[in-house]
């Protein structure tokens, strides 16, 4: 089989394709901030979120050590477009204006046609529309780029704490696993939106391995933070 050719290039962005997610957050005031983001990724019961160094989930996070992780699948296109060019922080730089971004506090819920439900943990709402929502607490901070004297992303480590899905998305026959034949995702792949409606190819040699040997990842709990010293 002959090598395929290749070529150099300097791509201005790097995402090759993670789902979006709908963070939740909780304002000074106390009204709700919701943002479209897609730097996610997940250890176990750990998510990495990579988000602006200066964004208001950024700072509100911080603040508040709490959040929630709303998975939009891919009927949630307009919703996720309505919030996508928006802040709630009024500290908008030269770059985030040049791109278009407006500052707006009010009712991100109504603007997007979202529906706020109650977590059990956490004080922040849930997405209702979204079929996966994780309430998490905040377990660490990263600067990202400290060789570059630009202070542009972060990144946050979060535990999850709660995990609620939509029945329509879970493994018949199992009470805690997710169907990824009836997931799909709403993936950005080089700001371009993509769903997951083909089956998958063929079967994957991990999915030999029983799920539940997964278990002392996801049920690792740090003891020594409780929600009630947040």
């Amino acid at each position: 089989m002959s090598t395929p050719p290749t070529s150099t290039i300097s791509p201005p962005i790097y995402y090759w394709g993670t789902p979006v997610v709908l963070i939740t957050t909780e304002n000074e005031d106390g009204t709700f901030n919701i943002a479209p983001m897609s730097s996610a990724w997940w250890l176990g019961n750990r998510c990495m979120l990579g988000l602006g160094a200066d964004s208001q989930s950024t700072i509100n996070l911080i603040r508040t050590k709490q959040c929630v992780i709303n998975m939009a699948d891919d009927t949630m296109v307009g919703a996720v477009n309505a919030l996508a060019m928006t802040t709630g922080s009024k500290a908008v730089t030269t770059a985030t204006e040049d791109m278009g971004y407006l500052y707006f506090k009010r009712n991100k819920f109504s603007r997007a046609g979202l529906t706020p439900t109650a977590s059990n943990v956490v004080r922040l709402p849930r997405i209702a529309e979204c079929p996966a929502q994780m309430e998490a607490e905040l377990k660490g901070v990263y600067d990202m780029m400290g060789d570059m004297d630009i202070r542009g992303f972060i990144s946050l480590e979060v535990m999850v704490l709660q995990t609620h899905v939509h029945e329509s998305i879970r493994w018949d026959g199992y009470s805690n696993r997710i169907d990824p034949d009836k997931w799909h995702p709403l993936i950005m792949s080089f700001a371009q939106f993509y769903g997951l409606k083909y089956n998958k190819t063929t079967q994957s040699t991990m999915a030999q391995i029983d799920e539940e040997a997964y278990r002392p990842f996801a049920n690792a709990v740090d003891e020594t933070t409780t929600m009630e010293e947040v």
